[in-house]
């Protein structure tokens, strides 16, 4: 036998030692009244009324310490979806026409993300010339930000931005029995359609995956990027390279595969960020219910409640009020 709240046993050794205490001045209070050989009906059912009142009380605080022993199966449901979420980790990322650049942008708007799962599962897949699953499915919160806080450049293989292999990867990470509560979130800058990111689109939409494509970056004016010591700008054959967010693509991908495209704004409102993002869009995601069972140890706190609530009731009908008045 173990209890929950061991404290209340210290409560109940004491009531038996507040019984005495209050009998010793009852009877020395009767005594100096001088009535004692007059009230010996009183004082018995004083007594007994005393006695189920300390008893009621003594089982009541027991079953407050919740003790427990043996097992007991309990059957919990969850509802849960699975979502996959794909970032870009390629050079172009780090332009800095979001602050600090794009790809620290998108780390800290998945980390918003994680906040937003609730019981949700989540798996993070890094890209650049193909995927890599950086973190598996998991309900583990404090895990999928620690795999996010370490995501660097270098979490791919070097080369040039395959979308078709980042939804493939993202692809091989969902479960196909539970394809109705899954999706996929791809954040990129953009890139060309080469490769098999429209078929692997068109191969989610099939399995009922929609991917919503999170575009990051300035469409319009673009940015430099950092050379390689991070001092200075980014040259080719004497010419400043400039990047810019190539929406194209992930529209495409979006509704090859049933999603939705959402421009990440550069400024970073409340309601551009993917914790809200998710909030909108991800919850048409059907919700799977989960059926499980957990041995625990059982409760036993009713054994006591109930004969120590009978008790005290039995004691109050004893009150010389309206429930137990003794004639003299």
């Amino acid at each position: 036998m173990r209890f929950a709240n061991p404290l209340f046993l210290v409560f109940a050794a004491l009531v038996p030692l507040a019984g005495l205490w209050w009998t010793f001045l009852r009877a020395r209070r009767e005594k100096a009244l001088g009535r004692i050989t007059l009230a010996v009906p009183k004082a018995r059912a004083a007594g007994l009324q005393m006695a189920l009142v300390l008893g009621g009380l003594v089982l009541s605080l027991f079953a407050a310490s919740r003790p427990q022993w043996g097992k007991a199966t309990e059957r919990t449901v969850e509802r849960s979806r699975n979502v996959v979420v794909a970032i870009d980790v390629s050079r172009s990322m780090l332009a800095q026409d979001v602050r600090p650049n794009r790809l620290e942008r998108a780390k800290a708007d998945v980390a918003d993300l994680i906040d937003s799962l609730e019981g949700d599962r989540c798996a993070l897949v890094a890209f650049r010339r193909t995927g890599v699953v950086i973190c598996p499915l998991t309900t583990d919160h404090a895990y999928l930000r620690g795999a996010l806080e370490q995501m660097t450049p270098e979490s791919a293989p070097r080369g040039e931005t395959d979308l078709g292999g980042a939804i493939r990867s993202a692809l091989d990470a969902l479960d196909p029995a539970a394809d109705d509560h899954n999706a996929i979130i791809l954040i990129s800058d953009g890139g060309d359609l080469r490769g098999e990111a429209l078929a692997n689109a068109q191969l989610a939409k099939k399995r009922g995956i929609p991917i919503f494509t999170v575009g990051i970056g300035d469409p319009k004016r673009g940015a430099t990027l950092p050379d390689a010591d991070g001092r200075g700008e980014l040259k080719f054959k004497g010419e400043t390279v400039r990047v810019k967010l190539e929406e194209a693509a992930l529209k495409a991908i979006a509704e090859a595969s049933k999603g939705r495209y959402v421009p990440l704004a550069t400024a970073g409102t409340a309601e551009t960020t993917l914790g809200a993002i998710y909030r909108r869009f991800l919850r048409q995601v059907a919700v799977k219910e989960q059926n499980e069972e957990a041995e625990r140890t059982a409760e036993r706190y009713q054994v006591f409640l109930v004969p120590g609530l009978a008790l005290l009731i039995a004691g109050a009908a004893l009150s010389r009020g309206r429930f137990g008045r003794v004639r003299g």
